[in-house]
């Protein structure tokens, strides 16, 4: 039963992460009963069948995360009101403890915003020594170029069209989408900003990141 409401609070958990949760609650099951249970109770999470991709590799040498706040990625994500009305979702996450930092949702996310994002982030501590982004207005602009020259931080454009380069960002955004915006019906810009601090909150302090570290 507590799989079940488990699964249900969580529908695109798979059996793994809600194994994981259930061990945070002191539960004494392993993992191949709850994966039997899984089974048994039809509770699979459907994906779609991805075509074949013959060239994934990244081509381009990027340097690894060694540390927090060695690498950070940023990216963004578009959804949409119930009215029809369009926003934009700025996502930001360091690439070595995969913590979300920041997302910071508007209609009209201007260029001087995605600087304002990062000050706040420097005000509280954080500053990272590279980011990697995409050639976008918003990355390619003076306002963050003067951003980053200013606190000594490189930005590392990858190659246009080539948006496995940027994977980590890529895969957090589909988490996003997935588990946050095709759940929820939108219908004002405040409703997603206060949603949105619940599920980040979720996404680096409750839900399961490593899940075979026991973490």
């Amino acid at each position: 039963m507590r799989l079940k409401e488990l699964a249900a609070a969580r529908p695109r958990f798979g059996y793994l992460r809600l194994h994981m949760l259930l061990r945070r609650e002191v539960w004494g099951v392993n993992r191949k009963r709850v994966y039997r249970l899984y089974r048994e109770e039809g509770l699979q999470v459907r994906t779609k069948k991805r075509r074949k991709k013959l060239a994934t590799r990244v081509r381009a040498s990027q340097s690894e995360a060694t540390s927090r706040d060695a690498r950070w990625s940023m990216d963004f994500v578009s959804d949409q009101l119930v009215g029809g009305r369009q926003f934009r979702v700025l996502t930001l996450v360091d690439l070595y403890s995969r913590e979300c930092l920041a997302l910071r949702a508007g209609f009209s996310l201007k260029r001087g915003d995605v600087a304002a994002v990062l000050d706040g982030l420097k005000r509280n501590g954080r500053k990272p020594k590279t980011i990697t982004v995409d050639n976008g207005s918003e990355f390619t602009s003076k306002e963050l170029d003067t951003w980053s020259y200013l606190n000594d931080v490189k930005l590392d454009f990858i190659r246009p069209g080539k948006p496995v380069e940027n994977c980590y960002i890529e895969s957090f955004n589909g988490k996003l989408r997935d588990e946050y915006l095709n759940m929820n019906l939108f219908f004002t810009l405040t409703q997603v900003e206060q949603t949105m601090r619940n599920w980040l909150h979720d996404y680096n302090q409750v839900r399961p990141l490593r899940l075979f570290l026991g973490v």
